[in-house]
């Protein structure tokens, strides 16, 4: 098996708090449910053939334009006029940096490993979240789905990071929260740890550098 070289890691509920503690904010500022939520982005994705947070994500769809599709879904659905100026602010406001994460990534770093952040997220999201952490201090290469087009599980921005890593797929480790991410990447090659908590996370990693020799 070829040694890790590189080591990637997901940004939000990952390098962050759980995403589910920003949509717990955002339903005690709005008082409106994630049930209310979804049935919106439903009722937005029927109206744009494609779920409206892949066009989002990916850059194709404006955050001002998102909001605004969704405002009016979510103001059908519940009776009231319903605004969602400064969503991204109380999103994002409501993550916290997983501090013990980034300190073992900053420790992979000294130990000579390449490291990346590759995230899905909003083009009008950037400076908020690359607030939160010592991103260009700890991490060589950032690539974010709202600016290269691509979103993961599509295999082409694992292949973007691959490339400004200089690195090969079985070079490769990559640390996300969702699992279908994890899949898509091992059926390139790319190791993969699902995260589910900071310990588990890091155990599993430091398990996959020592069964190439490297820890």
């Amino acid at each position: 098996m070829s040694r890790v070289e590189a080591v990637i890691s997901d940004f939000g509920g990952v390098l962050t708090s759980p995403l589910t503690d920003s949509f717990a904010a955002f339903t005690e500022h709005s008082g409106i449910s994630l049930e209310e939520l979804g049935h919106a982005m439903t009722v937005v994705g029927a109206q744009r053939g494609i779920n409206p947070l892949f066009e989002l994500e990916t850059g194709q769809l404006t955050e001002a334009e998102f909001l605004r599709s969704l405002s009016v879904a979510l103001t059908e659905r519940v009776g009231r006029p319903v605004e969602l100026e400064g969503f991204g602010e109380r999103f994002v406001g409501a993550l916290e940096p997983n501090d013990e994460l980034i300190d073992y990534m900053r420790q992979l770093r000294e130990r000579g490993y390449r490291l990346a952040i590759c995230t899905n997220n909003i083009r009008e999201w950037e400076p908020l979240w690359r607030a939160k952490l010592p991103v260009d201090e700890i991490f060589d290469v950032i690539v974010d789905s709202a600016f290269v087009g691509t979103r993961k599980p599509e295999r082409r921005i694992y292949d973007l990071t691959l490339e400004r890593l200089g690195v090969a797929a079985q070079a490769a480790l990559l640390i996300d929260d969702i699992e279908i991410n994890c899949h898509a990447a091992r059926e390139i090659g790319i190791r993969a740890v699902w995260f589910q908590s900071t310990q588990q996370a890091i155990d599993e990693t430091e398990a996959a550098l020592r069964d190439e020799g490297r820890s």
